[in-house]
């Protein structure tokens, strides 16, 4: 039976996918800060563990806790909108802890036995703003885009050990909470006042949902890069990141 650990379970994207590999039989290690195994489908191949990617001790007990793994599916993140003014370092600094950091320190935590099996695949969820700048994500679109530099170095290094390494590109899912917690700041009046009229511009314009990602779109691109031998290093998921794609 094939595993999978998937980071960032408790809703939206990493949720979805949990769900997704247990519906096709695959032994699924859901790892979340507070773990709750009641947002899953009970299943005697759910292992729900508690994990902060942020926390190197977090980490090593929950990749001991998972034993050997055929996939690694770095999803876990934070959102931020804001004007750089607006974001002070500390906050930046636990975006980037997160989103980049986070997704390094797991890596690094089941690549040796990968390698030595020489087998498994590495599944790591970027985001559209990477292929389109928009403002007030700078500090979120750094991180991601750092997420995408190190995908694409890190499938040179471990293509000798045949460990695959692919990244997924999520577009807007604005019905998920993590779109909800990336609005927070605004909502609490983070905004810098200089900035207030061109905010509310751009949360204006955010309010269009004729093209979105949906949490399933996510969830079959993530199953595509763990099983199909053919599939690409990059893949975007949702119709607003296939068109921005598209034009590329």
């Amino acid at each position: 039976m094939k595993s999978i650990l998937i980071t960032g379970c408790s809703s939206g994207f990493g949720l979805e996918i949990a769900k997704h590999f247990l519906d096709r039989d695959w032994a699924v290690i859901a790892t979340m800060r507070s773990p709750r195994a009641d947002v899953l489908p009970p299943s005697d191949r759910l292992h729900v563990v508690s994990l902060d990617v942020t926390d190197a001790n977090s980490i090593r007990r929950a990749v001991e806790a998972a034993g050997p793994i055929d996939v690694l599916v770095n999803n876990a993140g934070v959102g931020l909108l804001n004007a750089l003014e607006g974001v002070p370092m500390e906050t930046a600094r636990g975006v980037f802890e997160t989103n980049t950091l986070g997704v390094i320190a797991m890596t690094q935590a089941v690549l040796p036995e990968m390698r030595k099996r020489m087998g498994g695949t590495i599944i790591n969820v970027s985001s559209s703003t990477t292929l389109k700048p928009l403002p007030l994500l700078s500090v979120y679109t750094a991180s991601k885009a750092a997420v995408n530099a190190f995908t694409e170095s890190l499938s040179l290094e471990l293509a000798p050990f045949n460990i695959g390494v692919h990244l997924v590109v999520p577009g807007r899912a604005p019905g998920t909470p993590f779109s909800e917690n990336a609005r927070r700041e605004r909502m609490n009046g983070g905004v810098p006042e200089a900035y207030k009229d061109f905010a509310q511009g751009v949360f204006g314009k955010m309010q269009d949902t004729s093209a979105i990602t949906r949490p399933m779109d996510v969830a079959e691109a993530v199953w595509r890069a763990a099983t199909d031998p053919t599939c690409p290093l990059r893949l975007a998921a949702g119709a607003d990141a296939l068109a921005l794609v598209g034009r590329e």
